[in-house]
Formats: structure tokens, C-alpha cells, sequence
């Protein structure tokens, strides 16, 4: 019994203690440069591999945000956690945040991000040194990632993704902290839907109605997340997390309800950059401090999902 303990307490710590090998791999999408990273521990065996589909906003490959000061490298850090567990990650920085790009990036869909995420799997798939694949959409990636799967991938897990029409989600935010502008924004909307341009955007709208945007939001205004996840034949992991303050349970509960096969989970402390916190004011801060905890218990969930 003595040599049988011994055994259960070695091969945790041989597994955590495994090289992790990094590469850097700039895939092309046409003229459009998605450069990303490749990380998975040194291992004789295939391992499953996760591409991670990024939020709204010019993210990249690491979770963090240079205009706007978000610096929570929370996917950098799920990646570290995950690749810990025996599970590759790829992650790659978002067309809109690639300065090369910026000139060449015309008027942008929800189409193009979708167009992206299967560039990188198409360099997968081809790629023996991995068993299996996986996608993981997070927020705004979750729509995308829903339309995004292939034959090749194995499972889908859904972090955060809205349950209802972009218009809709925008308008019941800013309702939780301005009626006043949430009607301002389902008018822009419904003139925007109507006349294809917001002739005259009200100056605290602008971040979201500014005239290079409105385009962008037409094309996603017409996409339904629960029409999207119906279509999903593959196993689903839907998670949200409990202190989630963009998308919120109602969300979560719309899509569990569309899926109902699929393995779904609320997740404690979490909130949205995939933090463990315990007030408002830690809510706000992990946006833009990466020394909060990321969520163990999301990291077990993929786990689990992904080798059950």
C-alpha cells in the first residue's frame, strides 16, 4: 500500500513538471496577417489541441487590449493552465489588432473573424502531432466559433457567448446603467437596420455607433445565437461565470435551453476576463491587472471536457 501511495502522489508532479515547448506561428488569411502561439508540453504521446477564438474588441493572442489599457492576459494564462494539463493551445492575435493590418482590413464582418478561425484550423488538421481538436469561443467568439466548426473538430466549448442578437444585448447593457441611453441606442439600431448608416450618433454612443463600426454591427445584428448553437452536432460545454458583469446567466440560460444535450456549468467567483474575484472593485481591477487568479475550477471543467 505504501508503493501504491507513492505512486498516486509521483505523476501529478511528473506531469506538471513537463517542458513546455512555444511556437511561433504567423498564419495569412489572404493579405491578412493572424500571427499567433503554439504551446504544448514535450511528450511522446498525441495530445488534444484547443484554438481559442478571441471576444469583441482588438484583442490579441495573450487576452489583453493596448487602447483601452486591458491588460488581464487571461488567455495567455488559460493556455499556460491548460498545456499544464497535457493540452495544446493555439491563440493568435485578432485581425484588428495586427498594426500591418490596419490598411487592409476594407469594411469588416462577423464573417471575416469566422474566416479566420478556419484558417487556423485548417493548419491543424493536417498537424499529426495532435489526437484531437477543440475550439473555445469566448464572448463575441462564441458566436463565432459556433459558425466556425469543421468535420475536424472534435468538441466545442462556449465561455461567456450571448444568448440573444448583438442590438438586443448592447440595449439591455447599457439599460443596467442608463434607460436613457439604452433608448438612444435601440433607436441608432433601428435606424441603422433601416437606412444602412446612424446619420447623427449621440457623442456617448460613439465608442459603439462611430461610423466605421456600423457595418460591422449590421452584419451582426443579423446573426441569432440560438438559431447558430441548434446547429451544432458535436459536444458542447457551455460555461459562464456567476460574477460575470457583459453576459449575463439570462444569457446562459437561453443557449443551455437551445442545447440541451450540452454539458453546461455556472461557474463561482468567475467573471468575465475568466477571474476569480470577490468584489465589484477586484470585478473592474482584474480588467487591467494579470496578477488576479484565473478560475481553477474553469480549467478543470475544460479538462474534463476535453480527456473525460
Amino acid at each position: 500500500m505504501k508503493n501504491l501511495f507513492l505512486i498516486i502522489v509521483v505523476l501529478p508532479f511528473v506531469l506538471f513538471s513537463q517542458k513546455i515547448i512555444q511556437e511561433e506561428l504567423p498564419l495569412k488569411n489572404r493579405e491578412i496577417e493572424l500571427p499567433g502561439t503554439l504551446s504544448f508540453s514535450e511528450t511522446q504521446t498525441k495530445q488534444p489541441l484547443v484554438i481559442f477564438i478571441h471576444g469583441s474588441g482588438n484583442i490579441d493572442r495573450n487576452g489583453n487590449q493596448a487602447s483601452v489599457g486591458i491588460k488581464a492576459n487571461y488567455i495567455k494564462t488559460l493556455a499556460d493552465s491548460l498545456n499544464k494539463r497535457g493540452i495544446a493551445f493555439y491563440r493568435y492575435d485578432k485581425r484588428t489588432a495586427t498594426l500591418s493590418n490596419l490598411n487592409k482590413l476594407g469594411t469588416i464582418t462577423l464573417l471575416d473573424f469566422v474566416d479566420d478561425a478556419k484558417i487556423a484550423i485548417a493548419q491543424f488538421k493536417k498537424d499529426t502531432r495532435f489526437s484531437s481538436l477543440f475550439l473555445i469561443g469566448h464572448s463575441q467568439g462564441s458566436l463565432i466559433g459556433m459558425m466556425s466548426i469543421t468535420p475536424e473538430i472534435s468538441g466545442y466549448i462556449s465561455i461567456a457567448g450571448p444568448g440573444q442578437s448583438i442590438d438586443k444585448t448592447i440595449i439591455e447593457q447599457l439599460n443596467s446603467q442608463n434607460p436613457d441611453l439604452a433608448k438612444l441606442a435601440k433607436e441608432h439600431f433601428e435606424e441603422l437596420m433601416a437606412t444602412d448608416t446612424v446619420a447623427s450618433v449621440h457623442p456617448f454612443l460613439i465608442q459603439i455607433f462611430a461610423p466605421q463600426n456600423q457595418q460591422f454591427l449590421k452584419s451582426w445584428m443579423f446573426l441569432d445565437p440560438i438559431a447558430e448553437i441548434k446547429k451544432v452536432a458535436i459536444p458542447i460545454l457551455l460555461v459562464n461565470g456567476e460574477e460575470d458583469l457583459q453576459v449575463t446567466q439570462k444569457d446562459f440560460q437561453k443557449l443551455k435551453m437551445a442545447q440541451p444535450n450540452a454539458k453546461t456549468e455556472l461557474v463561482p467567483h468567475m467573471n468575465h476576463v475568466l477571474k476569480d474575484v470577490y468584489s465589484k472593485t477586484e470585478n473592474q481591477n482584474s480588467y487591467f491587472q494579470e496578477n488576479f487568479p484565473l478560475s481553477s475550477k474553469l480549467v478543470d471543467l475544460i479538462t474534463l471536457f476535453i480527456n473525460p
